[in-house]
């Protein structure tokens, strides 16, 4: 067998704190560092992104950004180019980056459009702007990777050039990579399965969520689904999260066994019930985020919504790269709660916590 190259090691900068990660890494333990900038761009007027150029360089707060491929048609049914979608994220960061500041970001790449081909990419790309922060994650393999960060709008705009369309950020900031902020619920409807099932799930979900006084937050995926979310005082490990939301989806399914399901392996699902997926709380895994643009026909965006919006008439693609803007101007975001640092309104998990299992160590 071909020996595995030495694992490298995050090291802190110079003059800079230690790495909070003591010891290797294993499944429950993941050691990480953040690279940083100088300072995020301060951005004081609009940016532009221009129209009657296929190619440009802008400036964000002092950083330059090189755009590429203005003019690409990336829903040519719709006729959108890949600078409507800059146009789209430049205008949306005040709302969007406190979502996704601060965590290490996995890029799917969309490099001729929507309907095109897609690949991952987990490590930022070289070169780069030195200014573009990274997280860097040591796996339980011994692989350490470099996850891009998004902390500004000059980083924002550097990885939606890339052909990135929406944005997939860890549930976990990087100071502590194996302890979330949100535990979440991912209803995935069956093929023979409507919106308004959908809609049905998530009302049930949310019941029984306000039934063990959790607080809980409604949003499109953009795609034929919706995302409860609920904010938790962080302190229990991915682990452990995934955990409890096991437990619930599980009992939820037993509960409305004609509505809903917890089988995970697709080809055994039932085909007309509501997968309450709580896999995707595992450690690595990520959906994507509040207010990503989804590469689907016309353009959604995936929404936050009220519970009372949800018991009326809705459908998907009401919320798009169109309308978004507007609809945010006009309501702010629904979803500040989310991810607020304070710990106000946030959900106290470990009660919920099997106490005999084994705690893996705390970064200090």
């Amino acid at each position: 067998m071909p020996r595995r190259a030495a694992a490298r090691r995050p090291t802190p900068p110079p003059g800079g704190p230690p790495a909070p990660g003591r010891g290797p890494a294993t499944r429950d333990h993941h050691p990480a560092q953040r690279t940083r900038a100088t300072a995020p761009a301060r951005v004081t007027s609009a940016v532009e992104i221009p129209r009657d150029v296929n190619d440009a360089e802008i400036d964000v707060g002092g950083r330059a950004v090189k755009l590429t491929n203005l003019r690409k048609v990336f829903w040519p049914d719709e006729g959108i180019t890949k600078g409507d979608l800059l146009r789209y994220y430049a205008v949306m960061a005040p709302v969007l980056l406190p979502h996704v500041r601060d965590r290490a970001m996995v890029m799917k790449r969309y490099p001729n459009g929507a309907a095109g081909d897609f690949f991952f990419m987990k490590r930022a790309p070289k070169p780069r702007p030195a200014w573009i922060e990274t997280c860097s994650i040591e796996h339980s393999s011994g692989n350490v990777i470099d996850f891009p960060m998004i902390n500004d709008l000059a980083a924002l705009l550097w990885v939606i050039n890339l052909g990135c369309i929406d944005l997939n950020e860890w549930y976990a900031r990087c100071d502590d990579v194996d302890r979330p902020d949100y535990l979440h619920f991912d209803l995935d409807p069956g093929e023979e399965v409507g919106f308004p099932q959908v809609v049905e799930t998530a009302q049930v979900v949310n019941e029984t969520l306000r039934g063990l006084g959790m607080p809980t937050y409604a949003k499109t995926t953009g795609s034929r689904g919706i995302h409860v979310y609920v904010p938790i005082v962080r302190g229990p490990t991915q682990k452990d999260v995934w955990m409890v939301a096991k437990t619930i989806s599980l009992d939820i399914a037993k509960s409305h066994p004609r509505l809903t399901t917890a089988v995970y392996r697709k080809e055994i699902r039932p085909r007309d019930r509501v997968h309450v997926d709580f896999n995707q709380n595992a450690w690595g895994r990520t959906l994507a985020s509040v207010y990503s643009v989804r590469p689907r026909p016309r353009a959604p965006v995936s929404t936050p919504v009220t519970w009372e919006e949800l018991a009326g008439t809705l459908a998907i693609d009401d919320f798009r790269i169109d309308n978004v803007p507007a609809r945010v101007k006009r309501l702010g975001d629904l979803w500040a709660p989310v991810t607020a640092e304070s710990p106000r309104g946030r959900f106290d998990l470990r009660p919920f916590v099997p106490a005999t299992r084994p705690r893996s160590p705390r970064p200090r």
